[in-house]
């Protein structure tokens, strides 16, 4: 499980998040490129986009579902955002 104070400094504000248990697998950056890219001199992938939608919110969660280490983490405020309809 992601931990919030380990959230690597790269990360945008907002819920979504990666922490430095990252291995550079690539299966974020390939489900959710629109919200994930990988920082060349850490080799560690990070958040540079939150999700605006409930349909890029399901991309960027299915990212996080994915993840073999678990390095995503998701601290509610993408969630309530998305099911009050704020974004």
């Amino acid at each position: 499980m992601a931990e919030k104070t380990d959230k690597l400094p790269q990360n945008v504000v907002g819920g979504y998040y990666v922490d430095s248990t990252c291995v550079d697998c690539d299966l974020c950056r390939n489900t959710a490129p629109d919200f994930f890219k990988r920082d060349e001199e850490t080799g560690f992938s990070y958040v540079y986009r939150q999700p605006v939608s409930s349909e890029e919110g399901l991309l960027a969660e299915e990212a996080k579902l994915g993840c073999p280490t678990e390095s995503i983490g998701n601290d509610g405020l993408a969630d309530s955002a998305l099911a009050s309809g704020a974004i």
